[in-house]
């Protein structure tokens, strides 16, 4: 039997987390901050687990807190998808795709526009779990990021997932070589601890670890390195439109596998309906392109 505790106080608590403060999550119920702290608080009362670290000015989750809202977010989006999906009048025609936030924001919706043009009648929604979520129940496919082999769900290979520096053309003019590179300098995506010691071994530099900032995703790492904060692993294909674009620069030729691939992955009913093969038929022609000619049908279009 499923057993769901206080579901009120669990929404409440994904709220504030995700906003940030009760006020803001009280907006969003429609109740007042005050009813959104005490089902928090009635909340972690049942849970025996504290979910924030109530400052003065600010709420702080605890790292309970963090890991039960990074299940929780996901979770409320499919299940928002899903209703809208439900309650859809019958002639709106609706893809779901689940992708994590920096593919999305990086490489996919700034191709959208083509996609709608060629299909005006299918509305594409996005669901951002993230690339390690569960395959969602409500997802007609999704972009995942690892081996291929994922149960029950067949794998298109669409991008591999090679790695090279990038930075804005300031910081890249003093690199003359690969070991000008400095270990403060170098940003981190804490996911992917492994991404500069793998690049960093295969340039040949042992004597150099990466010890600048760290971010959870890698859109917030490249979005750094173009605000010239420091040098960012870039993969692919998050940084091909940046480099098309001359926001970032790759001081360096050498670009190394991850050791992964990007798959377009779905179950097998979804091959016998016509609205997901034509986004099939789309993505993986679209991930042929260099960034330079998709980014110049945006412009067009």
């Amino acid at each position: 039997m499923r057993r769901l505790l206080f579901l009120n106080g669990i929404k409440a608590f994904e709220a504030a987390a995700r906003s940030g403060s009760f006020a803001a999550a009280g907006a969003e119920m429609n109740v007042s901050a005050a009813a959104i702290s005490r089902m928090v608080h009635l909340l972690e009362e049942r849970l025996g687990v504290a979910l924030f670290e109530r400052k003065a000015n600010r709420l702080v989750t605890t790292p309970a807190g963090r890991a039960y809202q990074s299940g929780l977010t996901p979770i409320f989006d499919a299940l928002a998808s899903l209703t809208a999906q439900v309650t859809a009048p019958a002639s709106v025609r609706v893809l779901t795709v689940g992708v994590g936030p920096t593919f999305a924001m990086k490489w996919l919706i700034p191709r959208l526009a083509d996609f709608r043009k060629q299909e005006p009648d299918i509305e594409v929604r996005i669901t951002t779990g993230g690339a390690a979520a569960p395959f969602g129940d409500d997802w007609s496919c999704g972009i995942k990021l690892g081996d291929g082999e994922w149960p029950g769900l067949v794998a298109e290979p669409l991008f591999a997932g090679d790695l090279l520096p990038v930075c804005t053309p300031r910081l890249a003019g003093p690199l003359k070589r690969q070991a000008d590179l400095k270990g403060p300098s170098l940003l981190r995506v804490a996911h992917s601890p492994d991404d500069w010691p793998l690049w960093l071994r295969a340039a040949g530099i042992s004597r150099v670890t990466a010890r600048g900032p760290e971010f959870q995703f890698y859109g917030q790492a490249l979005q750094a390195a173009i605000d010239g904060l420091g040098i960012a692993m870039g993969i692919r294909p998050y940084i091909d439109d940046d480099l098309a674009a001359g926001r970032l620069v790759a001081p360096f030729a050498l670009s190394v596998p991850k050791g992964m691939r990007w798959y377009l992955v779905y179950r097998d009913f979804r091959t016998g309906q016509r609205d997901f093969t034509a986004f099939r038929r789309w993505i993986i022609r679209a991930a042929t392109e260099p960034a330079s000619r998709a980014r110049g049908q945006r412009h067009a279009g």
